[in-house]
């Protein structure tokens, strides 16, 4: 089952990839957001804001049960009709037995991501009550019998000539392809529909304990008209949309239109309290406030922040998978990196466990989130959830548990796959071209050939010259720079020792355990996290420093989340996080030695990639920067530099090399059109990833690690008569 699964979702994936109009427009609508956003939150403090969304939210979550009970208790005050679904049979049943009771023939619905999670429409056809959707883009989906593909945009996948020949099918007569002609054409259509139907549905966006009211933020009349005119107003309410006060909602207003669309605010928010009349009679006013596996999510101490969200979307904005694929492939219900956790929990795991595995974790979910949520670091733990009920694979299972685990077992093979790969490397560094079944992976990138000699054993070859240390420093070389690049080590050696700082290599540190962690392998995470604990901090080293973001954000954060509940080895862990820097920023922030390399370098014209963990995982982007620009390069910025290159370690290599071949395209288009001869990375995996598409498009265009720059220009030091 989970075999034919995997199967059909990577159909799936090749059918959106097949489709670059749906590419190109979600690229195009990803650019336009960012700077949207950014002009609409400019002169505000982001982080200021969704640190208080975050501290509110949770505090929600923790007395939830007394603010719900105030919410209640005020909106049957206010003459609300209040019904808690326990599922989405309960709060279907309730919804459709009101539709009978009533007669309604006709339901009119604004947009609400709630009601397509419990399948309304199809409860109420079976009631006998058409559902009829009067969002633009949620009307455009139902005709075309799709479901959403975006949380705030539901039709963002849909072009205006597909558009066009749904209305005509609708209207009877040729509709032209013109986006203000086909909103006029939706507007007559639905206009009556208000007047005739006997119930109205909405969602909310937020439900206020303090009033016993909810707020509705949109961008259309609909949702005012489809709450007001019916005599019955039904409101989905997911139970986790409960504020405590009016203040707290309009700290949720403020930043959900910026985050969700860059507006500074909607065209409509609609203030909702109590029943209201209705000509003659008495209009009733319902809401149901549904849990659908929402109490489970908030018992998951590793997974409860997701609560937390407010449902801007933006996770999937800035997505470089959903921008690649779309959201009927990276989504359920709901879309985007959010969409993985509400579907696991909402859903079933088995819905889940592909789109789990879809994720790259290149955080740029974690940068835009309005509430704080560490998206990324949930999914991980999904991804583990996934590996332990279905396994992570015979294969995989060997060499994390058995091989890797192993530290003497792991390096003697990796020399023995340097033997092995002659063949196919002819004697050079790279590797141009696999065989049979492995071809896919050389077709779009060459890959680097495993060292003949390993940075472990080249560095006790490496002279340093450094009599009077100002800091003895360790090297973490982690997997790349070990086996792949050594050269890599060896010039970060040449640049500390310039600075008066002295390196030693600990031979008894392992793989950080990041692909183990990425696999859904926690067992040997941890048990990699205790060997490289015990073989870093073994040599009492002033600094650990690291020329791989990720390993960084290993040895800082997963070493010690992973070792938490163990205080001997918690207390180990946070001592060798308060001593990991990243090289880069070692150099600037704790040896001020930008000035050392002040125009050595033969200018040339550098353009910069952001690895995804260096700058939205430890924080640094500006430190690399400015030591290209000291040592006396042109630095000319690419569009989107910090969009994921594609490489996410095994993501390209067993996962999903289809996606990523996409995504790394993208990136290589960018650094063309940069016009740099040059583009610098500060991590090992983006470098593999970048020169290798460089290479194999023949883009002349070098990648290099910011340390190999310096290094190099240290080299070009003229000497001193």
């Amino acid at each position: 089952m989970n075999k034919q699964r995997s199967k059909d979702y990577r159909k799936q994936i090749d059918q959106a990839l097949a489709t670059p109009k749906l590419q190109d427009a979600l690229h195009k609508f990803g650019d336009a957001f960012l700077v949207s956003r950014e002009k609409a939150f400019g002169g505000l403090d982001f982080e200021q804001l969704r640190g208080r969304i975050a501290e509110m939210k949770t505090g929600v979550r923790e007395h939830h049960g007394e603010l719900m009970e105030q919410f209640i208790a005020n909106a049957e005050a206010a003459g609300a009709i209040v019904y808690q679904a326990r599922d989405a049979a309960d709060a279907n049943r309730y919804i459709a037995d009101l539709a009978r009771r009533k007669k309604a023939t006709l339901g009119v619905k604004s947009k609400s991501m709630v009601s397509e999670e419990i399948h309304l429409n199809k409860a109420l056809e079976k009631a006998g009550t058409r559902a009829l959707e009067t969002d633009l883009g949620e009307w455009i989906v139902q005709l075309a019998g799709q479901r959403p593909s975006h949380m705030v945009m539901p039709a963002i996948h849909m072009f205006k000539e597909e558009v066009a020949e749904l209305f005509s099918k609708e209207t009877g007569r040729q509709e032209p392809a013109e986006i203000e002609h086909l909103v006029e054409v939706a507007r007559r259509q639905l206009r009556e529909s208000y007047f005739q139907a006997e119930i109205g549905i909405t969602g909310a966006n937020v439900a206020i304990a303090e009033t016993g009211g909810i707020a509705l933020v949109t961008n259309e009349g609909n949702a005012r008209l489809a709450s007001t005119l019916p005599k019955v107003h039904v409101a989905l309410i997911g139970i986790e949309k409960l504020v405590p006060t009016l203040e707290d909602a309009a700290r949720v207003v403020q930043i959900l239109p910026k985050n969700a669309t860059g507006q500074l605010l909607t065209s409509y928010v609609t203030w909702i309290r109590g029943a209201v009349p209705c000509g003659d009679e008495e209009k009733e006013l319902h809401f149901v406030l549904l849990d659908n596996g929402r109490s489970s999510l908030a018992e998951s101490t590793q997974c409860r922040d997701a609560l937390n969200c407010i449902r801007c979307g933006a996770c999937a904005n800035v997505c470089p998978v959903y921008q690649t694929v779309g959201g009927h492939v990276f989504g359920h219900i709901y879309i985007g990196a959010i969409g993985i956790i509400l579907t696991a929990f909402y859903h079933g795991l088995d819905n889940a466990a592909e789109l789990v595995k879809a994720c790259i974790g290149c955080r740029s979910c974690v940068s835009v989130c309005p509430a704080n949520i560490d998206l990324e670091e949930i999914i991980l733990h999904l991804r583990e959830t996934v590996g332990d009920e279905e396994g992570i694979g015979a294969g995989k299972a060997l060499v994390f548990r058995k091989v890797m685990q192993n530290r003497k077992l792991f390096h003697t093979m990796i020399k023995a796959a340097s033997m092995l790969q002659k063949p196919v490397t002819r004697g050079e560094r790279t590797i141009r071209h696999l065989p049979l079944f492995f071809s896919p992976l050389t077709e779009w990138r060459t890959l680097p050939a495993i060292a003949d000699t390993a940075l472990r054993d080249a560095f006790k070859a490496k002279a340093q010259q450094v009599e009077k240390p100002r800091y003895r420093v360790a090297l973490f070389g982690g997997c790349a720079n070990d086996f792949l690049y050594p050269e890599l080590g060896l010039d970060l050696i040449e640049v500390m020792n310039a600075l008066d700082v002295e390196v030693f290599y600990p031979q008894e540190q392992n793989c950080c355990g990041i692909p183990a962690i990425y696999s859904g392998e926690k067992e040997t995470a941890v048990e990699l996290a205790k060997q490289n604990i015990d073989a870093m901090l073994a040599g009492h080293p002033d600094y650990v420093l690291t020329t791989c973001p990720t390993c960084a954000m290993a040895l800082k954060h997963n070493f010690v989340e992973h070792l938490k509940d163990n205080p001997a080895w918690a207390k180990k862990a946070e001592k060798l996080s308060s001593i990991t820097v990243d090289a880069a920023s070692f150099v600037l922030n704790q040896l001020d030695g930008a000035g050392i390399f002040a125009d050595l370098a033969e200018k040339e014209k550098i353009t910069y990639h952001d690895s995804c963990h260096l700058k939205r995982g430890v924080g640094v982007w500006q430190e690399p920067r400015r030591l290209i620009k000291e040592s006396g390069h042109d630095l000319v910025e690419m569009d989107h530099a910090d969009r994921c290159c594609g490489f996410g370690g095994s993501y390209s290599l067993t996962s999903h090399p289809d996606i990523s071949r996409k995504i790394l395209a993208d990136k290589v288009h960018d650094i063309e059109a940069s016009g740099a001869t040059c583009v610098a990375m500060d991590c090992p995996g983006c470098m593999m990833q970048i020169r290798g598409g460089l290479e194999k498009a023949e883009v002349p265009v070098r990648a290099q690690h910011t340390i190999e720059l310096l290094a190099a220009a240290l080299r070009n030091k003229p000497t001193e008569k």
